[in-house]
């Protein structure tokens, strides 16, 4: 076995017996490369991409490639979910050279960490050949090598990078004519999503496009949200039998899902779907919402209620052979009922699937539609397909499943801790409330220290030298978490969470913060210093750490009356604004936040002793652009002589109150006027 095998990611573990002499990322690797004038081979990955596994079983168990690998790099595997700022890095020089990334991500570097060359998903034939020349290339032509490497770093340093901008400027509802304009080239308006193949959920552009529709009123936005929410949980992407979606589809039409199941997707999607059925009570959206908590439950949720990052795409060491169904197996499986199963999901005798006679579960009737098609009513045709599901599932769960990732990352578990409460606020449920203060208590009781975070649940590793490995922790880890808390608190009007979400951003803005840039750095101060000191900026699938924190900051600064976080959040944004009409798909958060100083927040305080009740009335009205607070006590600056026997709601907005009412059709009418 390799130094792998100390490992506790997943993803290395997976690489631990491979005849590649692998390092983990660390002083030793490191150390060894400029002791050897060696080149550095870093390749990333996490343990639930099918194409890594593709690249480790063709090239990297191969033992004459592993000896050329050996022979001439010194070779670093890293778990991008663990050390995202190593890959930050890396698939910025990867995008640059190439103008496109993805993983496995494989980069070649000089003995001081500098990229030279790199790509993803190489054949073994290629690799092999492409590892020769470089090794030659470094040896005969150092100062080629070196001259490439700075003009290469200094790339990285300025990508994904803006200006300050000093000045305030006037916002306006004009300000999103441009912006909408380019973002409706990218539309797909007939499967919705944006784009073609593949096909990714962008659950923060969902969000905000939502947003912006039901503020601005434009009904064709509204229906093209509508659609892609429509279309995604019809879709393959979507598992109809288990919940849940997969992180991708690998064609334009949602049908065949690139197999992994990843918790940032679905606490993202969860809260999209919860907060989709209070602007529009689809009771699609409601089913989606409790069938992905179901799933997260079932099969992401450790003893101690955090919550794991991943399922395999792969099972059996074959590419979603868990969910794949061929129409013989069905017929088995249901007898009598097989034709109307097949007939709802699409199932064929050909298969609906690249491989033969196999298919992927899909959806394009509704259920009124299907049933009228089937001489059916809705009711018979929904008890007896939600039967032969249970049927399905039953015999899907003794297959051999995917693998799990086991990683427990702070980061992500706030997206699904927000998305548990964004699915309370909706749906009045108990158990979502119950799963989100178990976890929010795991979190704070496992992963804080102080105001400081852990980025990881683990047992720290022993070095060689008897020190512990050090655990980085990046910005996304404290936006997320801060965001969770902040929407915990709304939920229970327990300032716990609260005052916890304020510590945390606090020590954020201490570590991280740069105010000669107005943005915040994506690595903390005292943290091991790689070739660049990168911000993530932009948002992606998953919204960007720095837009997290700005509307973290916008919402903290109201609640606790604090100019300083106002600033921030403006510069900030000031910095974004000059980018937002030429690459608006880049910057879906951020435009939230654009419309938020636009339309204002409201602040809506409920105080007395029936104020839940009321709180619970007040959410079931679509206010995408408010904070809630209140309470029988609390030390907020808005809630200050509040506190009466007489439940009382109050609006303000602009450090102006209306006055109070106590009940929720005169508080609307003070906000709808």
């Amino acid at each position: 076995m390799n130094r792998l095998a100390n490992s506790t990611s997943p993803y290395l573990l997976q690489h631990a017996n491979n005849p590649v002499n692998w390092y983990p990322w660390g002083p030793e690797a490191l150390h060894k490369a400029k002791q050897e004038n060696k080149l550095i081979l870093v390749s990333i990955g996490y343990s639930a991409c099918h194409w890594c596994h593709v690249m480790e079983h063709e090239s990297f168990e191969d033992e004459a490639v592993a000896a050329v690998m050996n022979e001439y790099f010194v070779c670093i595997k890293v778990d991008r979910e663990e050390r995202p700022d190593v890959d930050q890095i890396y698939m910025s020089a990867v995008q640059l050279m190439s103008g496109r990334g993805g993983w496995p991500l494989n980069c070649i570097c000089l003995p001081d960490q500098r990229p030279i060359y790199g790509g993803t998903y190489f054949r073994k034939n290629d690799w092999t050949s492409l590892l020769f020349n470089l090794a030659d290339f470094y040896k005969t032509k150092p100062d080629e090598a070196e001259d490439y490497a700075v003009r290469l770093t200094d790339g990285i340093k300025q990508y994904e990078s803006v200006a300050f901008v000093q000045e305030q400027p006037e916002y306006s509802k004009a300000d999103f004519e441009p912006i909408l304009k380019t973002w409706k080239r990218y539309f797909d308006e007939e499967e919705g999503g944006f784009g073609g193949a593949p096909k990714f959920p962008m659950p923060n552009n969902s969000l905000f496009l939502m947003r912006y529709a039901h503020l601005m009123q434009d009904d064709a936005v509204a229906d093209f949200v509508k659609l892609t929410l429509h279309k995604m949980a019809f879709g393959g992407i979507y598992d109809h039998i288990g919940g849940g979606f997969a992180r991708y589809a690998v064609d334009g039409v949602w049908h065949v899902p690139h197999f992994e199941k990843m918790l940032y997707d679905n606490g993202q999607l969860l809260s999209l779907y919860a907060e989709a059925y209070t602007w529009h009570p689809d009771p699609l959206y409601k089913t989606i919402a409790d069938e992905i908590i179901s799933f997260v439950t079932r099969e992401l949720t450790s003893p101690e209620f955090g919550f794991y990052s991943a399922l395999d795409a792969d099972s059996d060491g074959k590419e979603g052979k868990f969910y794949i169904f061929t129409k013989a197996e069905i017929e088995e499986i249901l007898g009598d009922e097989a034709d109307l199963f097949c007939i709802y999901y699409h199932v064929t005798d050909a298969g609906n699937w690249e491989e033969e006679h196999s298919n992927v579960f899909f959806r394009r009737e509704g259920d009124e539609e299907m049933a009228a098609i089937l001489g059916l009513q809705v009711d018979d045709l929904l008890n007896r397909i939600n039967a032969s599901r249970q049927k399905i599932f039953e015999a899907r769960s003794v297959r051999i499943r995917p693998g799990l990732d086991n990683k427990i990352l702070a980061s992500w578990n706030g997206l699904m801790l927000k998305g548990l409460c964004d699915a309370y606020r909706a749906f009045d449920e108990p158990a979502y409330l119950d799963l989100a203060l178990k976890n929010a208590g795991f979190l704070t009781n496992k992963l804080l220290s102080g105001d400081k975070l852990l980025r990881i649940f683990k047992e720290p590793v022993l070095l060689p030298n008897g020190d512990h490995e050090p655990i980085a922790t990046f910005l996304d880890d404290y936006a997320n978490i801060t965001d969770a808390l902040i929407a915990l608190y709304e939920v229970t009007f327990d300032e716990h969470w609260l005052i916890t979400a304020k510590g945390i951003a606090d020590y954020a803005i201490l570590h991280y913060y740069d105010k000669h840039l107005g943005m915040f750095y994506y690595t903390a101060d005292d943290d091991q210093h790689l070739i660049a000191r990168k911000s993530e900026i932009m948002d992606g699938v998953m919204p960007a750490s720095n837009s997290v924190m700005a509307r973290n900051l916008k919402k903290l600064g109201l609640f606790f009356d604090q100019e300083e976080y106002h600033e921030i959040s403006a510069q900030m944004l000031r910095n974004i604004v000059p980018h937002l009409a030429k690459y608006s798909t880049a910057y879906g958060n951020w435009t939230a936040l654009l419309l938020d100083e636009i339309f204002g927040i409201y602040e809506v305080a409920i105080t007395g002793d029936n104020y839940e009740s009321l709180r619970k009335q007040m959410e079931q009205n679509y206010i995408p652009n408010k904070i809630i607070l209140g309470g029988k006590k609390g030390t907020l600056p808005l809630l200050t002589d509040k506190f009466e026997s007489t439940t009382r709601i109050y609006i303000c907005k602009d450090k102006t109150c209306s006055l109070p009412v106590e009940n929720t059709a005169n508080a609307l009418k003070q906000i709808n006027n």
